[in-house]
Parts: structure tokens; sequence; C-alpha cells
């Protein structure tokens, strides 16, 4: 196991710099620590998702998917570390495919609604795509893997499955945008 924390503060990045995984320091502004703060914060959100009533398989699955965002963190902290792996984003897929079978086609576009739980998952997938945009940024100026931008958009997709999923199993339902309604 690498190191403990047995001392929370250190002043260290009192000066407005973090240190990296590899050992060498940035800026918290530098768009390497906002990517793997982001992942992070979805991270959080899946946390907060976790901490309401849930079926299952969905908890279990929402775990496994924070340590994965977890492994992405530190892929994204430490230079040129790989953590996320193709067979990572397979079961993403596999996942989305699995949940997404029984839902009826989306014709309309639905508001990020539909329930605790729902509401909830949305936030996170909304987190996951901004997690996405800034890692996209990142790769546009330092080297990062594809895997983690492409788990990044599967688990937004996956998320979105969810959130519909568990609308329809609270018995809320999806909340579809009313794109024709009138201003009165």
């Amino acid at each position: 196991m690498g190191n403990r924390l047995s001392k929370i503060y250190t002043r260290t990045g009192d000066d407005g710099s973090t240190g990296l995984g590899d050992g060498s320091r940035t800026g918290k502004d530098a768009l390497r620590v906002e990517a793997f703060g982001t992942v992070d914060e979805a991270n959080s959100a899946i946390g907060v998702l976790l901490a309401v009533e849930l079926p299952g398989d969905v908890r279990q699955l929402l775990t496994r998917i924070q340590h994965q965002l977890f492994d992405l963190g530190g892929e994204l902290c430490i230079p040129g570390h790989a953590a996320i792996i193709d067979a990572d984003i397979d079961a993403l897929e596999q996942q989305l495919d699995h949940y997404n079978q029984d839902l009826p086609p989306l014709k309309d576009f639905i508001l990020p609604a539909g329930g605790e739980a729902a509401a909830r998952c949305h936030l996170a997938r909304t987190i996951v795509r901004r997690a996405e945009r800034v890692t996209v940024a990142l790769s546009r100026v330092e080297s990062v893997r594809g895997q983690a931008v492409r788990y990044l958009n599967r688990l937004s997709d996956l998320l979105f499955v969810l959130a519909r999923v568990l609308a329809r199993s609270a018995g809320h339902g999806e909340v579809i945008w009313e794109h024709a309604r009138r201003h009165g």
C-alpha cells in the first residue's frame, strides 16, 4: 500500500501548487488537476447516489464504478500511468446494453428528474460529462490515454440509462421536456 496520511495538512499547497502522484508539483489550477479533481467530484456524486435506496444490482455496479473512478483519478494524477483498460470500457458497454434493453426508445428529451435516486444519478452524469470535457482539454496539451476519455464517455451514457431505470423503478417515471409549452 502507498503512503498513509498521518497529518492531513502539510502547508505545501499554500503557494497554489499541489503534488502529482509522480512527486512533481504543478499549479492547483492546472488542467491535469482539474481533470482528476472533477473525476473525484463525480465519484463523490455517485457516493451521494449510493446514500439512497437503490436496487441491489445497481448498488453493486455503482460501487464497482467508484473503485474504477478512483483508479482513473490515479491515472490522471500520475502522468504516464495506466489504470483503466479496454475491458473496463467493454464492461460498461455490457451494462449499458443490459439496462437499456427493457427501456422504451426515447422520442423526446427528458428532464433530470424522476425521483430522488434518478435526480442524483442525473447529477452524477453531468459531473462525469464535465470530467470528460476537462480530460479531453487536457489531452490536447498533455498525454492522456484514450481509455480515460472513452471510459468517461461510456460512464455518462450508463448513468443516463440508470437514471431512466431508477425513475421508472421508483414509480415516478421520466419527466418529458415540454418543448411546445406556452409561457404565460
